[in-house]
């Protein structure tokens, strides 16, 4: 059994994409896999939220959702705007912890970054990520501004005793900027290791078949795919 958790250096990187394709992988391999939310903001009772399109996109039906807001804010601003009881991190922990028995993957994905609250306690996902012992996949993006985020995140995980699974990136663009490919190398040094994947930009939009190959192509092998970083980098040049 293996715990995973997803998180971004900023809300909207693609951490959904990314969780979807990671469980796409696991099923092609044939391995039971549990996608997690602990916690959907911006999304009224009803409306489909971030795991309908993990489920759309990889085919994952073993899917939680702990707990709704409908403000697109904090999980712990939104649930005291609602009045509705904030997530608790020690329950959601427990929850997992049941899950990883009876599957051989669970993916948890996170609201927003690494540090958002979940609760008026400044319980995080990085406090989650903590107590299920899990090791931390970060979703970055491809262009200006990301070094300064992927730093933060990465050293506020190291501050905190947490593994890094890799850096991923959540959407590349199909005409990369010279920011986009200069910052590839940027943050396979932060990282100190090679880049772990980069999803190309509209993948979500995709239906599951195509998504399928995009997963593949754009994850690296450790998570079932066979993405290339040095093969990757050969797509594009930077000037002399």
């Amino acid at each position: 059994m293996s715990i995973l958790v997803v998180t971004g250096t900023d809300t909207g990187v693609g951490k959904t994409v990314v969780t979807a394709a990671l469980a796409a992988l696991a099923v092609a391999r044939g391995a039971t896999a549990a996608v997690v939310k602990p916690a959907q903001t911006g999304v009224a009772a009803g409306e489909p939220g971030d795991l309908d399109e993990v489920i759309r996109l990889s085919g994952v039906t073993s899917t939680f959702e702990m707990a709704r807001y409908p403000d697109p804010l904090s999980p712990a601003a939104a649930a005291r705007l609602s009045g509705l009881p904030p997530l608790s991190i020690e329950a959601a922990a427990a929850r997992i912890g049941e899950l990883a028995e009876s599957h051989r993957l669970v993916l948890v994905e996170g609201a927003g970054g690494l540090l958002v609250r979940y609760d008026e306690e400044g319980g995080t996902l990085a406090d989650l990520a903590r107590r299920l012992n899990a090791s931390v996949l970060v979703v970055a993006r491809a262009g200006l501004g990301t070094l300064n985020h992927t730093a933060l995140t990465l050293e506020a995980m190291a501050g905190r005793g947490l593994d890094l699974a890799g850096v991923v990136i959540g959407s590349w663009p199909a005409v990369p900027g010279l920011a986009d490919r200069s910052n590839v190398a940027d943050l396979e040094m932060l990282a100190a290791r090679p880049l772990s994947g980069a999803l190309p930009e509209g993948a979500g939009s995709l239906g599951p078949e195509a998504f399928a190959r995009v997963a593949r192509a754009g994850l690296a092998p450790a998570f079932g795919g066979g993405f290339n970083p040095a093969a990757f980098r050969s797509t594009f040049k930077l000037p002399l």
